[in-house]
């Protein structure tokens, strides 16, 4: 679903701010592959999303799509195949527009009809929103004409994942994003999206900070460090590995140890 071939970015070049993002990346995804990415702050994570999405066009490399060139593509062109959840609840959605708003208008922004944007949203595709708002579980079914401002930051990201695959994407791109919420929270937002992941079989990437969430959450566990992959486990041996196992494997890799107090402590 995804082959990203010798990707690399480097910002500011040939200033005293030059900083290479990312150096002959190379990654494949499988057809409903879910992987976990961890790694420092700096290590490339954000920036290989970013990547993804079209934030930016890498200085070399490509990136390819179900089968299609995408390097070129434009952000939002590319929007209608991926999806992507950000760490900050407040990012993904239109605080001033209704919950019923911006669900439809993430399912026109995402439709493959043709001037979508300018389209009507039906009362079956109303029922839809309903049926897909009744699945939080938070009630939000019954609150589809109040703003999305009045939303708490947990019931705000548990939107903003609805929107992201009302239309199931070929690529949900999770960049932390249970990270900012209170531990009850985030941890039905995980919840719903191994939920929505599985039954969809979407393709998915998720950036975590959490080093026990790395090895339970999806198939695959990946470790960036300077803008590389580092480490890429999956199968028997990624289930018998331990937060330790997996620590000294990034030291293995990597040549030095994981340093970060955020990981280490979450």
């Amino acid at each position: 679903m995804l082959t990203l071939k010798n990707i690399s970015k480097t910002f500011h070049p040939g200033t005293v701010n030059e900083k290479k993002a990312l150096e002959r990346v190379n990654l494949e995804l499988a057809d409903g592959d879910f992987a976990t990415i961890v790694g420092s702050n700096g290590a490339g994570k954000s920036t290989l999303f970013n990547a993804i999405t079209g934030a930016f066009y890498v200085d070399a490399g490509q990136i390819i799509l179900a089968g299609e060139d995408i390097t070129y593509r434009r952000e939002h062109i590319r929007s209608k195949e991926i999806g992507h959840l950000f760490q900050d609840p407040l990012k993904g959605s239109a605080p001033h527009m209704t919950i019923e708003e911006n669900m439809a208008l993430a399912y026109l922004r995402a439709s493959t009809v043709r001037h979508a944007y300018f389209s009507r949203i039906s009362s079956r595709e109303k029922q839809l929103f309903r049926e897909q708002l009744a699945m939080l579980d938070m009630g939000l079914e019954d609150r589809m004409k109040q703003p999305v401002g009045l939303l708490s930051g947990g019931q705000r990201q548990a939107l903003t994942l609805l929107m992201a695959t009302v239309v199931t994407p070929k690529l949900l791109l999770l960049d932390e994003h249970t990270a900012a919420l209170d531990p009850a929270t985030a941890q039905k937002v995980l919840e719903l999206t191994r939920r929505i992941v599985a039954e969809r079989k979407i393709t998915c990437l998720m950036v975590t900070h959490n080093m026990q969430q790395a090895l339970t959450m999806g198939s695959r566990t990946l470790m960036m460090d300077g803008g590389h992959i580092v480490l890429d486990v999956c199968g028997e041996e990624r289930e018998k590995m331990t937060v330790d196992d997996l620590l000294a494997a990034f030291r293995e890799q990597a040549g030095r140890r994981l340093d970060n107090d955020r990981i280490l402590l979450a």
